[in-house]
């Protein structure tokens, strides 16, 4: 049991959901008592490495058991965040024992170690003890910000596929098709589905030069790694028609040049393009929740920006993600799911059959309609989100956050957004004086991505 010490009441609580502690509130309060330097750096297949300082209780603290919690929990935002699969880590050696024991032993850990480890990384997560981190190493890559010629962007989702056809940087042609690819066992479905898209735009274009495309996961040279679209699919149908579906894709458009990155990379691009400004941090409220950050040079970095699974509540209790079973990750506040939890919690009767896209869209209606409980789910999704950009604006240097996705549409996505500068304005107020939050039209929330995904790839 964490004491409440360590996990505070937030000045600004989310009407609907009470219970909530904020991840940063959290790490805030147990940094104020921790003494024992602890050093962690996260390792990469391709030699990057991040680093990370912080520290932990001493021994004779009388919260000192809630260290493991602390570190472990810090762990799993890194992870999700920076990508990678060795930890190093200087501190108490039993604290990294703890660790290693957490990612090999236990169904949470072991899900981040397959998914991260494994399937991204190609081996299982490895805890180092060490007097010794391995020196910092990082680099980045400019993302896009190519509109000449006839350009196909898509972006896939797990309730829609959005496709734009763009002529020398203007957009003739944008679709939004319903789909659900989430549970679907058989490949064709997805190929056939993403085909379809790119067809109808290019029936809009005189010609196609360049395709580029986002969608939720992790996407390595064109080359599928791990990503929620595809989880009906067999691991033996995953390796024989999915990982390779993108290239595939490009074979059959000619060659012509193909680039499929992460959805959340895309959201941030789409953020800096069309604010003409950097060190933008992107978050996507759609079926998942996806991120992706614009450093102040306006490249990309190779970390995964994962802000699904990257825990935002510190209460044991916390709602858990439904893939990976852990408590507190962020798709349990900012997406689809996120009001679909919260539907009941305001006093909303809908068919519990009903797929989130319907329930979102009941939602919405009512928002439109002046509806006060419909307000309460959005002004309960605001309030954590400040709490969520606090803390991870201890990690990016944040100076723009952009919010787009379908859970942003309509009225909802203001009041989402005047809820997190109250929380900024309350609790973090350097922050509220730095960071500015923006909000496309109600097309770009949409399509922003679709669009921003056709300046992907570069045509010779």
């Amino acid at each position: 049991m964490i004491p409440a010490a360590l996990l505070p009441v937030p000045k600004i609580v989310p009407v609907l959901d009470p219970g909530f502690r904020p991840a940063v509130l959290a790490r805030h309060a147990f940094a104020r008592e921790a003494t024992i330097p602890v050093r962690i750096a996260l390792e990469q297949a391709d030699g990057s490495v991040f680093h990370h300082d912080t520290a932990v209780l001493a021994p004779e603290h009388p919260h000192a058991a809630a260290n493991g919690f602390f570190v472990e929990r810090l762990a799993k935002f890194l992870l999700w965040t920076w990508g990678g699969r060795r930890f190093w880590f200087q501190g108490p050696k039993a604290l990294a024992e703890a660790l290693a024991v957490h990612y090999r032993d236990t169904p949470t850990g072991r899900f981040d170690s397959e998914i991260i480890g494994e399937r991204i990384y190609d081996g299982p997560i490895e805890v180092v003890h060490t007097a010794e981190l391995p020196p910092a190493k990082s680099s980045s890559a400019p993302l896009g910000r190519h509109l000449d010629g006839c350009r196909i962007g898509f972006d896939l989702g797990g309730s829609d596929r959005k496709v734009a056809a763009v002529l020398d940087g203007k957009v003739v042609f944008s679709e939004e098709i319903v789909w659900d690819p989430y549970f679907q066992a058989d490949p064709q479905y997805h190929i056939s589905g993403i085909q379809d898209s790119l067809r109808r735009a290019a029936a809009h274009l005189p010609k196609v030069d360049a395709i580029g495309g986002s969608a939720a996961g992790v996407y390595v040279n064109n080359r599928v790694k791990v990503a929620s679209l595809f989880r009906g699919v067999s691991k033996e149908d995953f390796a024989k028609h999915v990982q390779d579906i993108f290239l595939d894709l490009r074979r059959e458009w000619n060659g012509i040049p193909f680039e499929v990155v992460n959805d959340g990379e895309v959201t941030a691009l789409a953020a800096s393009m069309s604010l003409g400004v950097n060190s933008v941090l992107g978050v996507s409220m759609g079926t998942s929740t996806a991120g992706g950050f614009v450093t102040a040079e306006g490249n990309i970095t190779s970390w995964l920006n994962e802000l699904a699974f990257s825990p935002v509540d510190y209460r044991p209790d916390a709602p858990k993600d439904e893939w990976s079973g852990d408590p507190g990750c962020g798709v349990q506040f900012f997406s689809q799911q996120a009001v679909g939890r919260l539907i009941p919690l305001a006093g909303i009767e809908v068919d519990a059959s009903l797929p989130l896209p319907e329930k979102l869209k009941h939602v919405q209606k009512l928002m439109s309609e002046g509806d006060a409980r419909a307000a309460r789910i959005y002004a309960t999704i605001g309030t954590c989100f400040g709490y969520a950009v606090a803390h991870w604006a201890d990690f990016y240097d944040l100076s723009h956050v952009l919010i787009l996705g379908r859970v942003t549409s309509g009225s909802g996505g203001d009041v989402i957004l005047e809820g997190a500068k109250q929380v900024l304005a309350a609790e973090f107020p350097e922050l509220a004086a730095k960071i500015r939050f923006h909000m496309p039209d109600e097309k770009d929330k949409r399509h922003g991505q679709a669009i921003a995904a056709a300046s992907l790839a570069q045509v010779s």
